[in-house]
């Protein structure tokens, strides 16, 4: 089975990220589990510095419920890489990011994945609406079709 590409200019937001020397595994490449943390801090950094998320004393945080990542080309320290983030849905409550793990400089993705945050009141972790900061620098990140 062929697995769809995932090309640089179908993402709308690029952080960077310096592999580091733990990553690597004793196979010498980056372990599949730290392409989670890299999707993880993309993401966060873009909430934060986009979205004006207020990570420790905002009301409203963002629960992980679901992730997935395929793997196509193994990335390995000491490489700089570069995490491409879009969003494929966008409800009340959760958003879907898709992300996409390039090599700097290079067109085709090593890696792409996905998750589902669900934003909820920090006390009582009950879902809630998306406050509009947040949901105004996700839309801007929207994919259709």
């Amino acid at each position: 089975m062929t697995q769809p590409q995932h090309l640089r200019a179908d993402y709308r937001y690029f952080q960077p990220i310096t592999t580091r020397w733990h990553d690597n595994d004793l196979y010498g490449h980056v372990n599949n589990v730290v392409y989670y943390g890299f999707f993880d801090s993309a993401v966060n950094t873009y909430l934060i510095e986009r979205g004006g998320l207020d990570i420790h004393e905002g009301g409203v945080v963002g629960f992980v419920v679901s992730s997935s990542c395929d793997y196509f080309s193994s990335i390995a320290f000491p490489d700089r890489i570069e995490v491409g983030l879009r969003v494929g849905k966008l409800g009340n409550s959760s958003v879907q990011y898709e992300l996409a793990i390039f090599k700097q400089g290079e067109g085709e993705a090593c890696a792409a994945g996905r998750f589902v945050h669900v934003f909820v009141d920090r006390d009582s972790n009950r879902p809630v609406a998306i406050p509009e900061p947040l949901r105004a620098a996700l839309t801007e990140l929207l994919v259709t079709g």
